[in-house]
């Protein structure tokens, strides 16, 4: 299953692409190397938001409260193809996701065909409550490459304790209903994922889910360590098991994170999010779009990336990475892959 993945993803590959992700990677180490921006080429990968709607109320998730201070709603069609005609010779991969959940667009597996007919490898994430035999049988048929479904618990009361107002068998039927026309259709996708994100209430049905998504057929499983807004005092979405955590308790009682912050990062050389409405910003840590580095809507991508506004953030990134909001509660390294 994963070789299938793997050989779909390098058979997206091209010589421009190739010739664009080295450029990119040469000037993320020369920038290291003298501590000075150097930014050549454009993104690798980019997060492109379908919607900031979500139907489920997740507690860490500013979708799930209702918590954004921008404008809310839908990527239009138009706009996408627009960016995507811009970007598609030098991207690699474009996501599907970045707050809310990507199927309440009700345009959003045309947009995914539309990615799929410039040759990108296609990822889209989403909590599993829109998979029912219709649109199963659509995802498969828009070329998606790889579908992440997040499945957090292995029975409902302890799925609900994070996926507030989500019902487990839903997102089950959803998974199956994808197998199901993945072998009816003879597709090799797209590549299922179920996504864990690791938390105290479920970290005990963590070989459950293994057993789980081999029973349903899907693909590979892969465990998230969760972000939490308040750690220093302890939270009980923390897993007793450390391993499974992006935090550590200290002497004093209070938490900090796991790894260190160095001053660079390698999401602000090679890829970015742009909202539904056309934003630009820097990674899926900004996920109220504070930091704005540009709009579509005023200005082309390629200006934006190397724009002022741009080299000014990473200017600031690799003088104090501890300096900025979205960067403290981030850690490299995030997930767990299994």
């Amino acid at each position: 299953m994963l070789y299938q993945d793997t050989r779909n993803f390098l058979s997206k590959l091209t010589a421009s692409r190739l010739w664009n992700a080295g450029k990119v990677l040469i000037s993320y180490y020369l920038t290291r190397l003298t501590g000075r921006p150097i930014q050549w080429g454009l993104p690798i990968t980019i997060s492109m938001e379908p919607t900031t709607a979500c139907n489920l109320r997740c507690p860490e998730c500013p979708s799930g409260l209702r918590a954004f201070t921008r404008e809310t709603g839908n990527l239009k069609t138009d706009f996408f193809r627009k960016t995507i005609d811009e970007l598609a010779p030098d991207l690699i991969y474009l996501i599907f996701y970045f707050q809310g959940e990507p199927y309440i667009n009700p345009n959003f597996l045309d947009m995914v065909a539309y990615a799929r007919k410039k040759r990108l490898y296609t990822i889209t994430s989403t909590n599993g409550h829109f998979l029912d035999d219709e649109r199963a049988r659509k995802t498969v048929e828009s070329g998606l490459d790889r579908l992440i479904i997040s499945v957090d618990g292995t029975t409902q009361e302890t799925y609900e304790q994070y996926r507030k107002e989500g019902n487990l068998e839903t997102v089950l039927q959803g998974a199956r209903n994808v197998v199901k026309w993945k072998k009816a259709l003879n597709s090799a996708t797209p590549h299922i994922v179920f996504q864990f994100l690791v938390v105290r209430p479920n970290e005990h049905q963590i070989p459950e889910i293994y057993r789980l998504a081999e029973e349903i057929g899907v693909d590979e499983v892969k465990l998230k360590t969760a972000q939490v807004y308040d750690f220093e005092r302890g939270n009980p979405l923390i897993p007793t098991d450390l391993n499974y955590s992006r935090y550590l308790p200290q002497v004093d009682g209070t938490w900090r994170t796991k790894h260190a912050l160095a001053n660079h990062c390698w999401k602000l050389w090679h890829a970015c999010v742009i909202t539904w409405d056309g934003m630009v910003v820097p990674c899926c840590f900004d996920k109220d779009a504070t930091h704005r580095l540009g709009s579509l809507k005023e200005g082309s991508f390629k200006d934006i990336w190397h724009g002022e506004a741009y080299q000014s953030f990473r200017t600031q990134l690799l003088k104090g990475r501890d300096q900025i909001d979205i960067c403290t509660n981030c850690t490299e390294g995030c997930k767990v892959w299994a």
